[in-house]
């Protein structure tokens, strides 16, 4: 159950990281409504990421795995200084702090997939 509820929180994050590129091009592209909903996407992604991180602390306190919650706390960091840096117009930190997060969010929505999350001490017991 926490694995599935896990993966689905990483899931509607990666979705919800996709759309902020889509958006910004929409703004450039001369239709200021993107702008709007780039603002709202942001509120998204931030949230999700919140709670992406509540579910990570019961990752590691019911599965003993830390990685998700270092992960996800680094995600968190990042992408609070890319939704202040976007709202304070500092482009130059936003547009990398940007592909950065997107191209993070991926590789951890890549390994929570490939990698079974189970706990630390029955995979340790398998190696024996």
């Amino acid at each position: 159950m926490l694995r599935s509820v896990w993966r689905a929180v990483v899931t509607a994050h990666v979705v919800a990281v996709f759309g902020q590129p889509v958006f910004a091009g929409v703004y450039l592209s001369g239709d200021f409504d993107g702008l709007g909903m780039h603002g709202v996407g942001a509120d998204v992604v931030t949230s999700l990421c919140l709670v992406q991180l509540v579910v990570a602390i019961v990752v590691w306190a019911r599965l003993r795995r830390s990685w998700p919650f270092y992960v996800t706390l680094a995600l968190a960091v990042a992408e609070t200084a890319q939704y202040f840096a976007g709202t304070a117009g500092a482009l130059w930190l936003h547009i990398p702090l940007g592909v950065f997060t997107v191209a993070a969010v991926v590789v951890l929505f890549t390994a929570v997939w490939l990698r079974p999350l189970d706990r630390r001490g029955a995979l340790e017991a398998v190696d024996a």
